[in-house]
């Protein structure tokens, strides 16, 4: 499935009349005869009176064309922001198309304190056209341009577009829309003066993109000249499913003989090959089965890591019903079967939580010695190390849970609100925060960010950098956004915002999103989540593709094509570029998780190693050709 390369992206006005609406060709004809019989002779004159019923039916039999908008206009020529406006239905079916809803309208952007009916609270701004769409201005409009047809397509609990008469209208609305977009996120007037206040210098790129220094996007090797992606051809998807335990949570792959589905009765263990994961038909249970020892929790584990050469893993349970916060974990023994340590967290005395858990490095997992992991809580950033300090090996059926050992982090100030994080090849690590801020923090200090990119609006959910550190990847509900990391120091060398502060020569960052459509078509639930790079583990390596999962899709975008300035994608486009260019995998339930496996399953005819799709009730292994890709 390719909807990002559907018929939406033109409208042909001869698309979208409905000819088999019998009131609409009658209103079409009329309008057809006023514009044929102005270029007439007045019939009185000539002496060749005809009857109004036989040129009617005439101009029926010619099915003449022009553009109705632009007669309605000299027929209204004080009508302010003038737009024809569309409506998309056919879903992704053959027989979808363009129907006009409005052949002339107008549109507004009004403040108000009402939307839909509710009550009185914080004013907003909101786009109105004609009777039809009253929608608060937000990212979740998923507004797309095309410049070169004067129209912008937009959801409002189905697919619109508008076009405009004129280029400078269809301009003028855009520079309107996003100034109204800054105002509702940022609660102030799109100023230049507030921008750098919101943005601060440095980064007034991110809102005035013709002004940012792009020539590090340039630094993409093995770049391959711009092409249009090939549509999907469904013989060169290569695909086997198989069936999970139920309620799967996580997914945790492995870079050796194995990866793992966690899910609500256990650990599922499935073997890595070319062609994907297979199940082998062993289960770690919780209960009544091999995990077993200690004590037991209530709580389904949301989130497990490999670690010690993957012969280990760590589960680690929400201590609360909807929150991921956790007290401890639980370390199994993988060959085994068996939980050998049930750790707390604690700091000087007093038990803590931590939000999410990572490994030090992108291959430490591959490490056999590894004691330590990274953690992260709303304001905590630090390391833990299960090396016992006394030498001893606690029996946990006889003890408290031992206590990791806090090496080194901090504890900031209440504010940060960190949701998520990830850790590059050298182990630097970058945080994302729910007030849409990445922060870049170096391998030797946890204390302070060597770079803080501002927030867009949205809170990052998920964060992942390449291996490299040159990439950060930054997930939001309707958009992931990519960041260049790298930067000239004073001295002339490139680095990275991870080893410095990078100036005020900031690239700006792209945008990944969906179309309007497949934004409507994701269904209710069509939030991001989980962006990756696939993965690699070796340096001079790069990353080939980024995959996230929103509702039941498994979205893919070429990384290169993404970096690439030239790209068709961002043509006629105005603020940050938006990338729209992507392929997608359609499940039949929601997705938990979608991830490539590493880069030495890639096999020759594919471009990639094999996709892993995740479901509550299945597991997936997607290879796709280099075609598909």
């Amino acid at each position: 499935m390719g909807t990002s390369q559907s018929r939406e992206d033109l409208i042909i006005d001869s698309d979208c009349e409905d000819e088999d609406d019998d009131d609409e060709d009658e209103e079409e004809a009329e309008e057809q005869y006023v514009d044929a019989s102005g270029d007439r002779q007045n019939p009185q004159s000539s002496g060749t009176r005809k009857s109004l019923d036989e040129i009617d039916s005439k101009l029926r039999s010619l099915k003449l064309k022009y553009n109705p908008s632009q007669q309605q206009q000299k027929q209204n020529p004080n009508m302010k922001n003038p737009v024809k406006l569309y409506l998309h239905v056919g879903g992704n079916t053959p027989k979808a198309k363009w129907v006009i809803s409005d052949k002339l309208t107008a549109y507004n952007l009004t403040k108000t304190s009402k939307i839909d009916g509710g009550g009185d609270g914080e004013s907003c701004w909101v786009l109105e056209v004609g009777s039809r769409v009253r929608v608060r201005v937000s990212a979740e409009m998923q507004l797309k341009m095309f410049g070169d047809q004067k129209r912008v397509d937009f959801v409002d609990k189905a697919v619109w577009a508008l076009k405009f008469l004129t280029d400078e209208e269809y301009r003028n609305f855009v520079t309107q829309f996003q100034n109204c977009l800054f105002e509702n996120v940022y609660g102030m007037e799109a100023s230049e003066e507030n921008k750098v206040k919101v943005f601060g210098k440095e980064f007034i790129g991110w809102v005035k993109p013709e002004v940012a220094d792009d020539s590090m996007w340039e630094d993409a090797k093995d770049h391959a000249p711009d092409s249009t992606p090939a549509k999907p051809n469904k013989e060169s998807v290569k695909e086997f499913e198989e069936a999970a335990n139920g309620g799967v949570q996580s997914l945790a792959l492995g870079a050796l003989d194995n990866s793992f589905l966690v899910n609500d009765v256990g650990v599922q263990v499935y073997r890595n090959c070319s062609r994907g994961i297979q199940g082998n038909g062993i289960c770690l249970k919780y209960e009544g089965g091999s995990i077993s020892g200690g004590n037991k929790s209530n709580s389904t584990p949301k989130k497990a890591m490999l670690m010690r050469a993957e012969t280990n893993m760590m589960l680690m349970s929400p201590e609360k019903e909807g929150k991921p916060n956790a007290t401890g974990l639980k370390q199994v023994d993988i060959e085994t079967g068996k939980i050998v340590t049930e750790w707390k967290f604690e700091k000087d005395g007093t038990d803590i939580t931590m939000r999410d858990i990572t490994n030090d490095t992108k291959g430490s997992q591959l490490d056999p010695s590894e004691s330590t992991f990274l953690g992260l809580d709303d304001n905590r950033l630090c390391q833990w190390d299960m090396r016992d300090r006394k030498g001893m090996v606690q029996d946990i059926a006889k003890s408290d849970s031992p206590v990791l050992h806090w090496t080194q982090g901090h504890q900031f100030s209440r504010g940060t609100n960190f949701q998520c994080f990830a850790s590059t090849g050298d182990g630097s690590i970058v945080v994302g925060s729910r007030d849409g801020k990445i922060r870049l923090y170096s391998k030797t200090s946890m204390r302070q960010a060597k770079t803080a990119f501002p927030g867009l609006g949205s809170p990052i959910t998920h964060v992942d950098v390449t291996y490299d550190g040159k990439w950060v990847l930054g997930t939001t509900d309707t958009y992931l956004v990519l960041i260049c990391t790298l930067f000239t120091d004073k001295d002339g060398k490139i680095k990275t915002g991870f080893t410095g502060r990078m100036g005020n020569k900031i690239p700006a960052p792209r945008l990944l999103k969906l179309t309007p459509l497949d934004s409507h078509l994701a269904g209710n639930n069509n939030k991001f989540h989980g962006g990756h790079f696939s993965w690699v583990t070796e340096n001079g390596k790069q990353e080939r593709h980024l995959v996230a999962t929103v509702g039941k899709f498994s979205v893919i975008w070429d990384f290169q094509q993404v970096k690439n300035t030239t790209h068709e994608c961002y043509r006629n486009q105005q603020g940050l570029k938006s990338c729209y260019c992507y392929k997608i995998i359609l499940k039949d339930e929601y997705i938990v998780e979608s991830r490539f496996m590493h880069d030495k399953f890639a096999i020759s005819d594919s471009p990639e190693a094999p996709l892993v799709v995740a479901t509550p009730m299945k597991v997936s292994s997607i290879s796709l050709s280099g075609s598909e890709l």
